[in-house]
């Protein structure tokens, strides 16, 4: 896996990853491999290999000599790390650059970006995603053992996680007591955690308990990256550091058929409802819409579980104009996902909810947010809405998909790939709205 000339390593560490009623660890690494006439080396992504502990391994922490130039820097001296900050200080400053370039409309003259106005700066974005693909590459930890550890679920509604990991790797007290000793073991047999106390790592985590069960280390909690659905401001999640993770609901393991494909272009006339949502009735903000709306309007359909006999949820949605995402215990909810498969606009109905890729995406560009205390008003809202801003809407989810789409194997901009970058940009420290705002 090691290049020829002077290279760098340690750009992302451990990724200790909570799913659902399982534990999957994984560990990222960055390289940053730079020939000897300067040039850089073009990697691919994702690239990873696995870690393994020396055989006689025991509760000492292992010394960095204990381990093969395989999983280690080739060079351990301090010029080393200057040498990795200055890579990562050449990818910022690449950025940085390419994000005065406001003149591009469209990225790419073969379809690897279009419609420009989905991003808060495009050619910021396109430089970092470069940056990324140069730079990243991806280990894993082998210690732990399925299904606590490792495989993560790839089908049902936390299917994002453990179709991560499988392209990675082809009582929450006692989550906590798992977390805690894992990152024990992990500082004991590798060298890794310990050089910045998990700075360089990150988790991923899908279920509801993921956030809880990262509180069984306060290093993990306060430094490493948690990557999570539930990206709840007001209950730790910080995206400064940490990354939101879309939820996915894949129905045995697939897209619905009739959500596969985008669907295709109409006018509002062409769909006769203005608003759908369907769903369980639990967290604060769903008994509100439903109060409200439940049998209230012709053109705003709200149930519970309780669609027409014969209906069709995703038809619901394929013949509404706006899809309301409220959310339920936890502030994510696959319905986001599946509007935006839909082009059915999402509205989103939340408090402290951190969007994701919010980094790079406008998501007005593509969708709505009403506050919680305008649910009553949502007919006058939504009504307001003219039909050359809907169609700009439908025009922005059409373009934005790709990046929430998970392909087997997985492909450029796709929804692995878009939270491979919300990891690199925390590894980077760069935040590209804040640059593209300032």
């Amino acid at each position: 896996m090691m290049k020829s000339g002077a290279e760098l390593t340690r750009s992302i560490f451990l990724i200790s990853a909570i799913f659902a009623a399982s534990i999957a660890v994984v560990s990222l690494l960055g390289y940053f491999s730079h020939k000897a006439n300067g040039s850089q080396t073009q990697l691919n992504i994702p690239s990873f290999q696995f870690l393994s502990a020396p055989h006689d391994s025991k509760a000492a922490p292992a010394a960095a000599s204990q381990f093969s130039s395989k999983f280690m820097p080739t060079a351990r001296r301090r010029t080393d790390n200057k040498l990795l900050e200055q890579g990562l200080a050449r990818a910022r400053a690449a950025i940085r650059k390419a994000a005065t370039n406001r003149s591009i409309s469209v990225i790419g003259s073969n379809g690897i970006l279009s419609w420009s106005a989905i991003y808060g700066n495009p050619g910021e974005f396109l430089q970092s995603y470069r940056e990324m693909e140069r730079n990243f590459k991806v280990y894993v930890y082998q210690e732990g053992e399925p299904p606590i550890v490792h495989d993560g679920p790839c089908k049902d509604i936390y299917s994002s996680e453990g179709r991560f990991i499988h392209e990675m790797e082809h009582g929450n007290t006692r989550l906590q007591e798992l977390v805690s000793d894992y990152v024990q073991l992990i500082s004991t047999k590798h060298p890794f955690w310990n050089r910045t106390q998990g700075a360089d790592h990150f988790m991923l985590s899908c279920h509801d308990w993921g956030p809880h069960a990262t509180q069984g280390n306060a290093f993990l909690y306060n430094t490493s990256i948690r990557v999570l659905c539930n990206a709840n401001s007001s209950e730790g999640f910080n995206p400064q550091k940490d990354v939101s993770l879309p939820e996915i609901h894949l129905y045995g393991g697939v897209v619905n058929p009739k959500l596969a494909s985008p669907p295709p272009p109409s006018n509002m006339s062409s769909r006769p409802y203005l608003a759908f949502f369907s769903g369980g009735m639990h967290g604060p903000i769903r008994p509100i819409l439903l109060q409200y709306w439940k049998g209230k309007d012709p053109d705003i359909r709200v149930y519970e579980y309780d669609l027409p006999a014969g209906e069709d949820y995703y038809n619901w949605m394929l013949r509404s104009k706006f899809c309301l995402c409220p959310s339920g215990y936890e502030v994510a909810s696959p319905r986001i996902v599946e509007a935006v498969y839909a082009e059915c606009v999402p509205v989103v109905l939340s408090s402290h909810y951190v969007l994701p890729f919010s980094d790079v995406l406008r998501w007005e560009a593509f969708s709505l947010r009403v506050d919680v205390w305008d649910i009553p008003r949502l007919r006058e809202i939504l009504v307001a809405v003219s039909e050359d801003e809907y169609l700009r809407l439908r025009e922005g989810l059409r373009a934005v998909r790709r990046h929430f789409v998970l392909n087997q194997p997985a492909k450029r901009f796709d929804m692995f790939h878009m939270i491979l970058h919300s990891v690199w940009l925390r590894r980077l420290n760069l935040n590209l709205n804040a640059n593209a705002n300032a």
